[in-house]
């Protein structure tokens, strides 16, 4: 279960939500976010990202494997987020060509293998182009 975030840490840094069902990069790419002042999230699954989507908690940035474990893909996860909080910016990373018109505003596609730090400077880069603070 992934923590809550109070007010007063989600002001603090940018929280990213990864969603990977492959352990090994889900968890460097959380660890690069982390070492860049984020806070973290993870969902193994698409059913997972969802319920985070409908509990509530804070997210600025999604990060969603297109295929993934579950009843849902990426391109599911980010449109239910995206419909819940309109400004969350999304990065889709694939190991496969998608077709790219399912992209929501203020996201980014990176073709797998990428590197992490790639990734975690595009998330910056999108939370400063909505104009955000954090």
């Amino acid at each position: 279960m992934p923590e809550r975030i109070t007010n007063e840490k989600a002001s603090a840094a940018p929280v990213v939500l990864v969603v990977e069902d492959e352990l090994f990069l889900r968890c460097d790419l959380a660890d690069c976010l982390r070492e860049a002042g984020c806070v973290v999230l993870e969902a193994v699954s698409a059913d997972r990202a969802m319920a985070v989507c409908r509990e509530g908690m804070a997210v600025h940035v999604l990060i969603t494997d297109i295929q993934l474990n579950g009843s849902a893909n990426g391109w599911d996860v980010a449109e239910a987020f995206r419909a819940a909080r309109s400004n969350v910016a999304v990065i889709y990373t694939s190991a496969n060509a998608h077709d790219r018109t399912r992209s929501v505003a203020n996201s980014l596609h990176f073709n797998k293998p990428y590197r992490p730090n790639d990734v975690v400077r595009a998330c910056h880069q999108l939370m400063a182009s909505r104009g955000s603070s954090q």
